[in-house]
């Protein structure tokens, strides 16, 4: 180590810093729950101007309130909010604990660590269902802008959508309302249904997606397919074939495609979810050729990647 650092000493301090990187990559996210839970978000969006952190303060109104923390703490930040309360939720936090020991024993971190996987747990516990729930209708709604904007045609001549594991109806509601001609529905289990709101021109359909799917034009799955194994994927989207037009549907996959050597830029983010996606539900995100593969095997011949500004691309495949 002597003679490593003596030959090159700019290389060891890079390592040092990358080292300490991954051991504290997640402090900004827990610094940033710690001001969501303060309410500063809406502290300041309630005054309509930046603020002093005397003023935040006083706003917090707690009379134990520790302004050099918080200063500290506000000092380290420069998300979304739903998302970023569930991932630093120790629900969740707890899973990646299990990490060398799935590598090992495969399975999941969450069912090491809770007795049930992640969907099972949601199906029991009501304020994980509730986290769960508004945590994908937070991404969904910022994934629906750049799916509107960059593939507005795709919509163009159906008459029905069916959104698969639609949680509680964001994105299948959004597109609706971009295309009232198409007829919407939000199909998912009945604990996620029981929190979603009424979105004029979409029907909420309870069922499980393993069995059998409402037949549309076109069905919708984002980010789904990354939730299961090869196995698993191939069962449903078989389910898919089934309940699309033989000539005319198409499956419209949003979800993400890894490149491992990519320097765009999400693609380190991209492998960040791979890591996360395998520590809590045992899924995986995939590259192009294993898209290819899981497409041919579940019974879509062909298929075109579209890529928008956002984490994920749309994959469009056809029976």
């Amino acid at each position: 180590m002597e003679r490593q650092e003596a030959e090159d000493p700019e290389g060891m301090l890079r390592g040092q810093a990358a080292i300490w990187d991954c051991i504290f990559g997640f402090v900004s996210g827990m610094a940033l729950k710690c001001v969501v839970e303060l309410g500063i978000p809406d502290i300041i969006n309630s005054h309509g101007c930046p603020l002093s952190l005397s003023s935040i303060a006083k706003s917090i109104n707690h009379p134990s309130l520790d302004t050099d923390r918080l200063s500290r703490v506000m000092t380290l930040l420069t998300s979304i909010v739903p998302c970023l309360l569930m991932q630093n939720h120790t629900w969740m936090l707890s899973n990646w604990h299990h990490l060398s020991d799935i590598v090992k024993e495969g399975g999941s971190g969450f069912a090491k660590c809770h007795g049930l996987e992640l969907f099972d747990f949601a199906s029991t516990n009501p304020e994980f269902n509730t986290l769960f729930n508004e945590a994908m209708e937070g991404a969904s709604k910022i994934m629906v802008e750049a799916v509107k904007t960059s593939y507005k045609d795709g919509f163009n001549g159906l008459g029905s959508l069916v959104d698969v594991g639609g949680g509680t109806g964001a994105m299948v509601g959004e597109i609706v309302k971009a295309h009232p001609h198409i007829k919407g529905i939000n199909f998912d289990l009945a604990h996620v249904l029981a929190m979603a709101p009424e979105y004029e021109g979409v029907t909420h359909v309870v069922g499980d997606m393993f069995t059998s799917i409402p037949p549309a034009d076109a069905i919708l799955l984002k980010w789904i397919l990354h939730d299961w194994n090869d196995e698993d994927c191939i069962k449903f989207m078989k389910n898919c074939r089934e309940a699309l037009p033989k000539k005319t549907g198409k499956l419209i996959i949003v979800d993400a495609v890894l490149n491992s050597h990519g320097n765009e830029l999400f693609d380190y983010m991209r492998l960040i979810f791979d890591l996360a996606i395998t520590v809590h539900v045992q899924g995986k995100e995939r590259s192009e050729a294993e898209w290819k593969i899981l497409l041919e095997e579940g019974g879509f011949a062909s298929y075109k990647n579209i890529n928008i500004p956002a984490m994920a691309s749309i994959i469009e495949a056809y029976p």
